[in-house]
């Protein structure tokens, strides 16, 4: 028996999915990529009166779907099977997106660097409740066009885990594609065993982009798993309400999926989205409103129903510094996640409208999401029914703290958090102290980056990836230097000698940059 949570009945499903087959049968969608869209065109959809909205019958529909796996495996680096995404399996991954970073050292929020974006994968590859990252935000310091695979370049040679990432021009798949492939024996090989998760966003207003549509091509085309990311925006591009954003959401859905089984039956495609509620007074856009997170695990049953996988943006929060709201917004939507068994969960370290990223979070929102993951075990009888031997212990000693029963099981049974989270009493907390929970978190990010151990790479492997980011660049300036992994004697520095030392890693960056 496995913890859940349910929102819809069957029936409220089926009526939500067959209004969305409807919808994509009778008003379609704006397919702007023109390779996509001919090649769905051959497929034998076709166009509407206008001749602008490609139309996707009912019966095609149902085809993709029967088509779509229920679940595959990711695979580390080295090939090794890593994550199984289908089922009730929960993995949690951090949120993609962001473009600056809230540093730990300095307490300022600034673009992100390339030494940013390496103390965060060395700093994920050693979370125990976070299964693999993701390319969480980009770095100021390499030319855009090429941002994409820079990121990717330097999550490959800093962790053997899988990847959430994406591209993000209309060519950059199949340079990834290449470097990634650098890992395995060939290009069929990885489609066997995928590395990586890449992300496809649905524009909204029934459309994809042109560059979502090249994207969404040439990952079924190299057999890189995709997620479908509808930003379903609720009062502003989605009805208000909660059923009528279903329907919308799962129409652009369906739609990526309709589209990756009719390029390569069997692909594997994940339902997923990243909805918000549109803020009438503030006219923000809230991931973590209460009403976004409902339709996350509304639209989490309808691909469950499906018999597909899940990912959604949960256990995150909007809040701009790790405080009460951001501990409140991160927990409990990653219970939420939990409860609804969402395969790939999009949210650790992210803040303020998945715009900026922060290390201390990630180390705070690991706690969060072990907890999480750990209220969704299986519940099990586990030699305490019937309970004599145990009401006899207590009788006994009046305590259960020696009884074999506990010796046994406690290990397993009683969850202890790390150092971030406080478990102490206020005296053993004031002589240690007194540290709050930033500044613990802030400890914890510096232990692991020094007990961080680096991943070797085949310096020919090395070389080829350089040779195909710079290959589409612009200009000739260099790639940024990547930092030598921290010390545990850097560690002991004092927080005025850390800064420093980041103030000049800053200095280095920036002035490589230049040259």
């Amino acid at each position: 028996m496995r913890p859940t949570i349910q929102m819809l009945s069957n029936n409220m499903i089926e009526q939500v999915i067959d209004e969305a087959k409807r919808i994509l049968a009778e008003t379609g969608m704006e397919i702007r990529g023109p390779a996509l869209r001919d090649r769905l065109l051959t497929h034998g959809l076709t166009l509407d009166a206008s001749g602008q909205r490609v139309l996707f019958p009912r019966a095609i529909v149902e085809r993709a779907i029967a088509d779509a796996p229920a679940s595959f495996t990711l695979y580390d680096r080295d090939g090794a099977p890593h994550a199984v995404i289908g089922g009730d399996e929960v993995h949690f991954t951090p949120a993609s997106s962001g473009l600056n970073i809230l540093d730990h050292r300095s307490g300022e929020t600034r673009p992100a660097l390339t030494a940013d974006f390496v103390e965060y994968i060395r700093l994920a590859d050693g979370l125990e409740h976070v299964a693999y990252p993701s390319t969480a935000f980009s770095t100021g310091d390499v030319e855009p066009q090429i941002s994409d695979a820079w990121r990717l370049y330097l999550s490959l040679t800093n962790s053997k885990r899988p990847v959430v990432s994406g591209a993000f021009t209309a060519e950059g798949v199949p340079r990834m594609g290449e470097m990634m492939q650098l890992f395995r024996r060939g290009r069929e090989d990885l489609r066997q065993r995928p590395m990586s998760i890449f992300t496809i966003t649905a524009t909204g207003n029934f459309r994809y982009s042109e560059d979502s549509c090249q994207n969404l091509l040439d990952c079924v085309e190299w057999g890189i798993p995709v997620e479908i990311v509808p930003v379903t925006l609720m009062g502003l591009i989605a009805p208000v309400t909660l059923i009528g954003a279903l329907v919308f959401h799962t129409v652009d859905v369906l739609a990526g999926i309709t589209m990756a089984q009719l390029i390569r039956p069997g692909a594997p495609v994940i339902f997923g989205g990243a909805p918000a509620a549109f803020h009438m007074q503030e006219a923000t856009s809230p991931m973590l409103a209460i009403e976004a997170l409902r339709l996350d695990v509304a639209y989490t049953e309808v691909g469950k129903y499906l018999g597909l996988p899940t990912q959604s943006y949960m256990a995150l929060s909007d809040a701009k510094f790790l405080d009460a709201q951001a501990g409140a917004e991160s927990f409990g939507s990653a219970l939420l996640a939990a409860l609804a068994g969402i395969n790939s969960v999009s949210g650790p370290g992210m803040l303020d409208y998945v715009m900026v990223f922060s290390l201390p979070k990630l180390v705070f929102d690991n706690e969060l999401c072990g907890q999480a993951l750990r209220f969704v075990r299986k519940t099990e009888i586990v030699d305490d029914l019937p309970t004599d031997a145990l009401v006899q212990a207590q009788l006994a000693d009046e305590h259960m703290l020696t009884a074999a029963h506990t010796l046994e099981h406690w290990p397993k049974h009683l969850y202890l958090p790390g150092s971030v989270y406080d478990r102490t009493n206020r005296e053993t907390w004031t002589k240690a102290g007194g540290k709050t929970l930033y500044q613990r978190a802030v400890d914890e990010v510096e232990r692991r980056l020094a007990a961080y151990t680096p991943v070797d790479t085949d310096p020919a492997a090395d070389a080829e990836m350089r040779r195909l980011i710079q290959a589409g660049m612009a200009g000739d300036r260099p790639l940024p230097p990547v930092p030598e992994p921290a010390t545990r004697a850097q560690a002991g520095l004092s927080e005025r000698e850390r800064r420093r030392l980041a103030r000049e890693e800053r200095r280095k960056a920036r002035g490589a940059t230049k040259r």
